[in-house]
């Protein structure tokens, strides 16, 4: 029982470590891991979490802006302008 306990101590905080640590790198690389800015120059500009299943996110695409509501029944458009000008990656 003892040994049990020993292990327990050890390994909980090391497994809840790596799941944090994990999920830290997950947010890091979201966007950069998907190969980039594609030939047909599409980006997500920002996102935005409204509830634990609603976000907000702003695609540019052609010269537009695209706000869209992601939900787990799918996406939908809720408004759509030109694209402002951007002086490089400000984030």
């Amino acid at each position: 029982m003892l040994w049990y306990l020993i292990k327990l101590a050890i390994f909980l905080p090391l497994i809840a470590g790596l799941a944090w640590g994990s999920l830290r790198l997950a947010k890091r690389f979201e966007g950069r891991l998907s190969g980039g800015e594609g030939s047909a120059g599409l980006r997500i500009v920002e996102t935005r979490m409204l509830s634990p299943t609603l976000r907000l996110a702003v695609i540019a695409f052609h010269d537009r802006e695209i706000l869209v509501s992601a939900s787990k029944h799918g996406l939908v458009r809720l408004a759509e302008a030109p694209a402002r000008a951007t002086d490089g990656d400000d984030r």
